[in-house]
């Protein structure tokens, strides 16, 4: 495990969340699965009182899926698993373990072990006025070209949805699940984060953001930052905007 991570200073009295749902859209991310569920072990009982791990496997070819059955088993936690045979999408992959959350707090992150997971309770604490917290990342740890293509997104989701965030697309984000309940959610893009945004937003929901660290990917392949993804998030915000869902 390359993560050295002092979980430590977490709490372990009474402020811990009533029931957490952990959603991670995966797709190829085996090689940091073997290092991050043990890592999940250790940390979520210091966040929750009960938990879960959902992870979404969207079209994985090695074997993702079966090793995070295998991984949750062996580890002894609540772990279940949604596959979709085909690459159906980041969007997708978020929506369908979103659907799926069942206790009192669902948060989600990526697989690809950039985001700590430790780092949900530096956003537990703003849950007392917000229904939803997300991070924002105070140094990106991406190529360039990734983080000018995300300063473009985020000024463009800012004009046109009129949010206010600082970081729409940092996928680390804490929310009340009754609150997913209030509303759908559409995008098959990368544009799910804009659109929770959004649809807290329009539904009388309040959201907060907190600094967070971002660490660089050491294992896999990035599969963020390409063209078609973009433009597909691009249509996306359009068709949310001015027809409330997408097609």
């Amino acid at each position: 495990m390359w993560f050295e991570y002092d979980v430590g200073w977490l709490s372990t009295s009474d402020d811990l969340l009533t029931g957490l749902s952990l959603v991670m859209p995966a797709h190829n991310e085996s090689e940091n699965l073997r290092w991050l569920l043990p890592h999940l072990s250790e940390v979520l009982p210091r966040l929750a009182k009960r938990f879960n791990v959902i992870i979404v496997d969207d079209g994985s070819t090695d074997d993702t899926g079966p090793l995070a059955e295998s991984l949750g088993r062996q580890l002894r936690i609540d772990l279940r698993v949604i596959r979709h045979e085909r690459k159906s999408g980041y969007g997708a992959a978020v929506g369908d373990g979103l659907r799926a959350a069942d206790l009192e707090y669902t948060a989600f992150t990526d697989a690809d072990g950039q985001l700590e997971v430790a780092d949900l309770a530096l956003l537990v604490p703003l849950l007392k006025n917000a229904d939803l917290v997300g991070g924002w990342r105070l140094s990106r740890q991406d190529p360039a070209f990734r983080s000018v293509i995300s300063g473009v997104f985020n000024r463009l989701v800012l004009l046109t949805l009129r949010i206010e965030v600082k970081d729409v697309n940092c996928a680390l984000k804490l929310i009340r699940t009754e609150s997913l309940d209030h509303f759908e959610l559409h995008s098959k893009s990368a544009l799910i984060n804009a659109e929770l945004y959004w649809k807290v937003q329009k539904d009388g929901g309040r959201f907060a953001q907190v600094g967070i660290p971002h660490h660089p990917r050491r294992m896999g392949r990035r599969s963020g930052g390409r063209l078609i993804p973009i433009l597909r998030a691009a249509k996306e915000l359009i068709e949310i905007r001015f027809r409330g869902s997408v097609k």
